[in-house]
């Protein structure tokens, strides 16, 4: 079975807002065995509303409509609904006294007429109710295909979406049953990687699609099919990547969804009842963010310090002013002193510290933009490594982030 998203609204496609809700309900419907065909972002103008509608008609058994169902004037989702179905728009009672609750409760004032006209439903439409906003979700059918729109709002479309929608998706439509695995691998490119298991990827049986999904120094390996049998499903899937995750034992970190290079670091911090802190110059606090992000932190993350400033890298860290001017601010030598003040600083077992040139130009640093020097101080020493990350700010920021957990979490779990 598929399905076609239409988001609507001008904002999109001037790059004003970001399209998350697309990435929503891909996500929803991909667990409710609903395979998504195509997105499809329009304007907020009636003409190109329709065709979407008309083409999207021809092409799927369900169309799900993000936005265009504001009170004002741009938004038309309603009207082309009307015209696009052949309908009228009649007041739902419902929905009306539901606007009037939500102003006199919330804004504690009457709601204005366009605010009402928010309860002009066409007649033949089910309606979803938003219990978060004022704008409800309406589901129609033409010939084969249902059509659902709802807000853009995010939050208000989310509630539609699991409390209304889901629900009669599931019991309207004959759907497979789909199942996505992913396996996380760290410090190895795709193209190695597929020559690594490329007689093992020729096995794959022809329903199992195979997909990498690359992203600075990390790659997602994921296996995706549909099938009636959720056991057979289940079962094969799984045991194709226990062998995947047997092959690449060296660079894999775990499965998608159900644990991360973070997650692992903190369990075995956890466990053996160790610390952690950063010492961050050319990351400025992404690896920091990334262990903070993560419930339950603060049992094991000490803190992190950004000597940005060169100066600092001596008046905090006690780096030796006359080893930063022999060896310079990226180098081996001073990611291992940053790493081993940080240490002494913090009171952590285990520091990591970044020194680089992130560009676009070198700043103090001796060599070239890319050049990224890397050191994790431990009860058992120093590791230190140096990298060459591209010419792309942004990029060697996150593959120094991505690199360094990768290499603390080879540390701890050999200790």
């Amino acid at each position: 079975m598929l399905a076609e998203i239409i988001t609507i609204g001008d904002e999109i496609l001037i790059g004003q807002i970001v399209d998350t809700n697309s990435a929503f309900l891909c996500k929803v419907l991909n667990e409710a065995g609903i395979e998504v065909y195509q997105i499809t972002s329009v304007h907020d103008e009636r003409n190109h509303i329709l065709k979407a509608l008309e083409d999207a008609s021809q092409r799927v058994s369900l169309v799900l409509i993000t936005g265009g169902l504001g009170p004002t004037k741009d938004d038309i989702t309603k009207s082309c609904f009307v015209e696009f179905f052949e309908d009228q728009l009649v007041v739902h009672e419902p929905t009306k006294k539901h606007v009037q609750h939500l102003f006199e409760t919330y804004i504690q004032k009457a709601p204005l007429d366009q605010n009402l006209n928010q309860a002009l439903i066409p007649s033949r439409a089910q309606v979803l109710h938003n219990a978060h906003g004022t704008a409800p979700g309406l589901w129609m059918q033409k010939e084969q295909t249902v059509f659902v729109a709802m807000p853009g709002v995010p939050f208000e479309m989310k509630y539609l979406m699991n409390e209304e929608v889901l629900p009669r998706l599931i019991a309207h439509f004959d759907r497979p049953f789909i199942y996505h695995k992913t396996l996380m691998t760290y410090g190895m490119g795709e193209s190695s990687i597929a020559d690594r298991i490329d007689s093992w990827a020729d096995q794959l049986p022809s329903w199992i699609k195979l997909a990498y999904l690359p992203s600075y120094g990390k790659v997602r390996i994921r296996l995706s099919a549909a099938h009636k049998d959720e056991q057979i499903l289940h079962q094969t899937i799984d045991a194709l990547m226990e062998q995947l995750s047997t092959m690449l034992s060296d660079i894999a970190v775990g499965f998608e969804g159900q644990t991360s290079m973070v997650a692992q670091i903190a369990s075995l911090l956890t466990q053996k009842g160790l610390s952690l802190g950063t010492v961050e110059s050319c990351t400025g606090g992404n690896i920091a963010q990334q262990i903070t992000e993560l419930a339950g932190a603060s049992a094991y993350f000490k803190g992190s310090i950004i000597p940005y400033d060169t100066s600092l890298k001596s008046s905090l860290l006690e780096v030796d002013p006359k080893e930063i001017e022999r060896h310079s601010t990226v180098s081996l030598e001073i990611a291992e002193a940053l790493a081993t003040g940080g240490r002494k600083k913090l009171g952590a077992d285990y520091v990591v510290a970044t020194t680089g040139i992130a560009g676009p130009t070198k700043g103090d640093g001796v060599g070239q933009v890319g050049r990224v020097c890397i050191a994790i101080a431990s009860p058992h020493g120093v590791l230190k490594e140096e990298f060459i990350f591209g010419k792309a700010r942004e990029r060697i920021i996150q593959k120094a982030v991505d690199k360094a957990l990768e290499l603390l979490l080879k540390e701890i779990s050999k200790n």
